[in-house]
């Protein structure tokens, strides 16, 4: 993509946790953020619970932010002030999950915006239609032997054939609530009540990839170009899970050629539906799940590779707003 700047500055809304929360040497809405304001672009920041809806107008209640490459000062608030969506041009929904109810609420209001003519990145109808592991089994010919159930029999029938299955909720990250379970483990029983909530909550469950020694490959995709490399998430001695915030070490690698062919079937899906910034999770060139919230891994990968992904986003973003 072009780096020339454009003509027209955006003004662009961030939506995401408490700014001054992020990890600095991670974070990947702060490198969005860098970008934008690089591109002459200009920053408010909120927080889902500064959106409104008065008399079927959302309202927001912003600070202007600007963003620095300095770890001891990276950002600067102005005053709150109340104003409308339509003075924004672009939203960047970048709020991690839990996707709960809260977080539900806040895509209902953002559909408010996408009807004012403000660009919403990712789709809020798309986030609330693609549950990040749900969204997974439309591509099923590429993942690993799953089921979604919340009964207990069809779990451990499950256990029984494939003999070395991983079990998740469906509304984690980093994560959390994932448990291996082997046909002989002594506490299949005790695991399946919390995860399922005495059989009234669907779970996940799937055939243990061993791949995973190897690094679970987060794969992002702007606008459906998929990045080409991902980051490998290893597994520290001992742990099944390789999310970094399971301590699992992240590096980047080129994608072999299967992770490619995986990653152009999801790609264009994924553009059509509005989804500008997907993170697609591979063990094995399998698809574990697929990031439509805050995907993440950007700085990881750009520090290691000289990718500059982030502005490839906002490039993309002013593309599509054809500035």
């Amino acid at each position: 993509m072009s780096q020339e700047k454009p003509k027209k500055s955006l003004n662009i809304l961030v939506i995401m946790d408490p700014i001054e929360q992020v990890n600095y040497k991670k974070d990947t809405s702060l490198a969005m953020m860098w970008s934008a304001q690089d591109r002459g672009h200009h920053l408010g920041y909120c927080q889902i619970h500064d959106l409104w809806l008065d008399h079927g107008q959302l309202m927001v209640d912003t600070q202007s932010v600007t963003v620095k490459r300095d770890p001891e000062d990276f950002y600067t608030l102005g005053e709150k002030a109340t104003g409308s969506i339509s003075d924004y041009d672009v939203v960047l929904m970048r709020k991690d999950p839990p996707f709960d109810m809260r977080f539900i609420y806040a895509t209902y209001m953002l559909d408010h915006a996408k009807a004012a003519g403000v660009l919403v990145v990712n789709d809020p109808q798309a986030i609330r239609d693609c549950n990040e592991k749900l969204f997974a089994t439309w591509f099923s010919a590429h993942m690993s032997p799953t089921i979604v159930t919340s009964k207990q029999a069809h779990i451990r029938q499950f256990i029984a054939e494939q003999q070395d299955v991983i079990v998740k909720p469906l509304d984690g990250m980093g994560g959390t609530g994932i448990f291996r379970l082997t046909a002989d483990s002594p506490n299949i029983g005790v695991t399946l009540e919390i995860l399922t909530e005495l059989e009234t909550l669907p779970i996940m469950a799937q055939r243990y990839l061993p791949e995973i020694k190897e690094g679970d490959k987060r794969v992002l995709i702007v606008d459906g170009i998929v990045v080409d490399y991902s980051l490998a998430r290893i597994p520290v001695k001992g742990e099944t899970r390789g999310n970094l915030a399971a301590g699992g070490s992240g590096v980047a690698m080129a994608l072999t050629d299967i992770e490619r062919q995986v990653a152009e079937v999801v790609a264009p899906i994924v553009k059509e539906k509005g989804l500008m910034f997907v993170g697609l999770d591979l063990i094995g060139g399998r698809i574990t799940e697929i990031n439509v919230t805050s995907p993440t891994c950007v700085r990881e990968i750009d520090d290691q590779c000289g990718t500059d992904i982030a502005t490839d986003l906002i490039i993309a973003i002013e593309n599509k707003l054809a500035i």
